[in-house]
């Protein structure tokens, strides 16, 4: 069924300050009254809650309405279809609800981003009923994600984008779950409020400079993209490997694309030092070093990253990467926590 816009204008339109007080003090109202939320929370009747949608609302001025010409008229025809249809607007208005209630909601991770990238906030929903959930949204303001079925036992992810515009750790504080099943005529939600942070490492910069030449020798610590002295096996070909290093014979017999591996003296690494700048300021120091980090990633090179008070030896990987970003991420921002 598709949605019905309700034809009137919203109070928070005629009257936004009213409508915003007014929407800021039932969200303190129902933090206070719920609290902070488990990581998995199950829905229960006391904490959902449902009122009709325009929809609804012209429905029941319809059945009023026909409820009158049928008093006037003593038709008990009509009758029989007022109360038929007045029945049915009492069955959609507890399905709605109950189409929501012993649903359980946790929390499924949120990948680090970049400031200015959207944190994608995974929200996973499960029904342990038997019964089949129908048409569930989850919500944040105006963000909204899709809208998933659930059959019995089955667990979806749900995912709430969030804009990011700044480094240093975001929190979800405040989201939602809803449905107007059936018939759209009854909105039934329930407020969830996690202790859910993700991290927003510093934008890179465009125009980053190149960073300076200051290498430091790693002696034979091998090094599975680098140094070319000692054959050391062959592995999965990535983007930036050199097309030398490429063993076509390997790839001639099982077509699959791999590197040779080398391990020798030649290796070196790179140091990212917060204050090798001059004249520049802290944020742009910051999108700096991530543009220098990001870059040496790509290309698997050995870097290390100085800053006040904490120096991050030499690496590669994955795991060393979101070490550094994270150190740029939380640099200066101590009451956000690291």
């Amino acid at each position: 069924m598709s949605s019905i816009r309700w034809p009137f204008p919203k109070v928070s339109g005629l009257f936004p300050r009213f409508g915003s007080a007014a929407t800021r003090r039932v969200r303190k109202w129902a933090r206070k009254r719920q609290g902070v939320d488990p990581d998995h929370t199950r829905l229960s009747a006391r904490r959902t809650y449902i009122l009709p949608t325009g929809v609804g609302l012209i429905y029941a001025l319809m059945s009023f309405a026909m409820l009158l010409g049928s008093m006037n008229y003593n038709n008990n025809l009509s009758f029989v279809l007022t109360f038929l249809l007045i029945g049915l607007g009492f069955v959609a208005m507890h399905q709605c609800q109950r189409n929501i209630v012993g649903l359980e909601v946790s929390f499924a991770g949120v990948e680090p981003v970049f400031a200015g990238q959207a944190a994608q906030f995974r929200i996973a929903v499960t029904n342990y009923s038997k019964n089949p959930r129908y048409r569930l949204r989850l919500y944040l303001d105006k963000t909204l994600s899709d809208i998933h079925d659930l059959e019995p036992g089955e667990s979806r992810v749900f995912v709430i984008p969030l804009a990011t515009e700044r480094r240093g750790r975001m929190q979800l504080e405040r989201f939602g779950i809803r449905t107007l099943f059936p018939f759209e005529l009854f909105r039934s939600w329930a407020w969830l409020h996690m202790d859910i942070r993700g991290l927003v490492y510093p934008q890179p910069l465009d125009d980053a400079p190149q960073p300076p030449a200051s290498q430091m020798a790693l002696g034979h610590r091998q090094h599975d993209a680098r140094g070319e002295e000692d054959f050391a096996g062959l592995r999965r070909f990535v983007e930036g490997d050199s097309p030398r290093n490429v063993a076509w014979k390997a790839y001639a017999r099982s077509g699959q694309l791999l590197s040779k591996r080398f391990a020798g003296a030649d290796t070196s690494s790179q140091w990212f030092d917060f204050n090798d700048f001059e004249g520049v300021d802290v944020e742009e120091r910051l999108s700096t070093l991530a543009r220098w980090i990001v870059d040496a990633d790509r290309t698997n090179e050995d870097y290390g990253l100085k800053m006040p008070g904490e120096d991050i030896p030499p690496s590669h990987g994955e795991a060393h990467r979101h070490q550094c970003l994270e150190a740029l991420a939380l640099y200066g921002l101590e009451d956000q926590g690291g």
